[in-house]
């Protein structure tokens, strides 16, 4: 067999493997876009025929106002914690509120800030260790200090909101979780990563990705039966459920040993048979826009791929081991979803490396190299349908890009899939070598960034 031969058929096996789960992905994505789009239609000719559209600036007082607590690990956050809570202070819309701000005992500059912002509202939490630990193990703190408070001021909270701190709180958030929690243990409201004018392909393929996400995906999850998962801002979680939570694990609500603790207590909350739901809920009439959780996301490509290998391993390795396979079709759906990245990325580095084996054969063929690069006709109806598929991907995430930032950020998205792809199947890499490295002993952190200009 000759070298082309032999290029040939490798190229041919590879594509075969990786058109095989492209196709399989590509339809299990195809039948969550048709139940969005049910879904959808069948609300807007039932619900929204016979209610009207409700707004977060116009939700009634919750029955039972209470107190809520926010949650803020920070560790080496000086650059970032002050501006975030001044915001935050200034642009919430709520009454009855205390931020718990977790800073370590070697990190002096944070403690600092945190301590330059001067509201009453404000505990700041030091973590009696060398920082960084794990951030579940900063949350543990900010919990444990939440118990010594209800328990000073004979109170108790209604619910803990998790943030982050580069995040842009929305003014209306707690009202909508002060309202909601009444009816959930777990409600996440939407993420939308702020654009970074620096970073247009790598911080931009964030914005890309959370628009589908946070607009359709979380939605089916809810539709189908399937407890939603924590995204670590821009989230409440009812007292009761969480002091439940920490009775199960020695008193620490949240896994230390965890890199996604916040993807795992959503899941956990609804193994207990608990309701979890995902808030889509317009800010005020006459304005576009949700109440969401805004903020910047890495920019560069390394801080990319060590963050999105901590999501892939936390979730779909580690989360394998810690969680399980429990809960009805529609549970086991979706965590099959959630755990498909490892081979997602296989598959993509077999695609990609298919299509470099053959073009060196048909760049030979074309420069006069008697070579016969032919497909089988198999592969070659494989990769049309293959290719029919793509193009409808590529329009739901141009589609869902451009409804959250516009049609230029819509049509940037189909390129930056590209971006995406690579900075999958890097992480998948580093995602492997820290799962069977035993996982990251320590907060894997990146720089972050608070936006000179707020949202509204």
């Amino acid at each position: 067999m000759s070298y082309a031969e032999l290029t040939g058929r490798i190229a041919g096996e590879l594509a075969l493997f990786a058109g095989i789960g492209f196709l399989l992905f590509a339809l299990n994505d195809l039948m969550v876009d048709l139940i969005y789009f049910g879904r959808r239609m069948w609300r807007s000719l039932t619900v929204y025929t016979r209610y009207p559209r409700a707004f977060a600036s116009a939700f009634p007082t919750a029955e039972q106002p209470g107190l809520i607590a926010i949650f803020v690990p920070a560790w080496d956050e000086s650059a970032v914690i002050a501006s975030m809570l001044r915001a935050a202070l200034e642009r919430i819309e709520h009454d009855n509120y205390r931020i718990f701000v977790g800073q370590y005992r070697n990190d002096p500059a944070t403690a600092a800030a945190i301590a330059g912002v001067g509201d009453p509202r404000i505990e700041g939490v030091t973590v009696e260790a060398d920082g960084p630990s794990t951030k579940a193990d900063c949350l543990n703190y900010l919990y444990d200090a939440l118990v010594a408070y209800e328990t000073a001021h004979d109170v108790s909270a209604k619910a803990v909101v998790l943030h982050d701190a580069e995040d842009v709180v929305h003014p209306l958030e707690l009202k909508v979780f002060d309202r909601l929690i009444e009816q959930a243990a777990v409600v996440q409201l939407p993420v939308l990563p702020l654009q970074d004018r620096g970073s247009r392909w790598i911080g931009g393929h964030y914005c890309d990705e959370f628009a589908e996400a946070h607009i359709k995906e979380l939605v089916v999850r809810e539709a189908v039966g399937a407890s939603i998962p924590l995204a670590g801002v821009g989230c409440a979680i009812a007292r009761h459920p969480l002091a439940a939570l920490a009775a199960l694990q020695d008193g620490r609500p949240f896994v230390e040993n965890s890199m996604t603790e916040d993807y795992e207590i959503g899941l956990r909350v609804g193994d207990l048979g608990l309701k979890t739901i995902f808030a889509r809920v317009p800010a005020r009439a006459g304005m576009r826009g949700m109440v969401a959780s805004r903020g910047h996301f890495p920019a560069s490509l390394g801080t990319a791929v060590r963050q999105k290998a901590r999501w892939m391993g936390g979730i779909a390795l580690a989360g394998w081991d810690r969680l399980g396979w429990s809960g009805g079709l529609g549970e086991r759906w979706m965590r099959l979803r959630d755990r498909r990245g490892p081979l997602s990325a296989l598959l993509l580095i077999a695609g990609y490396a298919a299509a470099i084996l053959w073009s060196q054969l048909w760049v030979a063929k074309a420069l006069g190299a008697p070579i016969q690069a032919k497909i089988d006709d198999t592969l070659v109806t494989l990769l049309v349908i293959n290719g029919w598929l793509l193009a409808w991907r590529i329009l739901m995430r141009a589609t869902f890009t451009a409804s959250a930032y516009g049609i230029g950020e819509g049509l940037m998205s189909i390129p930056r899939l590209a971006v995406g792809n690579v900075i999958t199947m890097l992480a998948a890499v580093r995602a492997v070598m820290l799962h069977f490295g035993n996982g990251p002993r320590r907060w894997e952190k990146t720089h972050h960034v608070f936006p000179r200009e707020l949202p509204q």
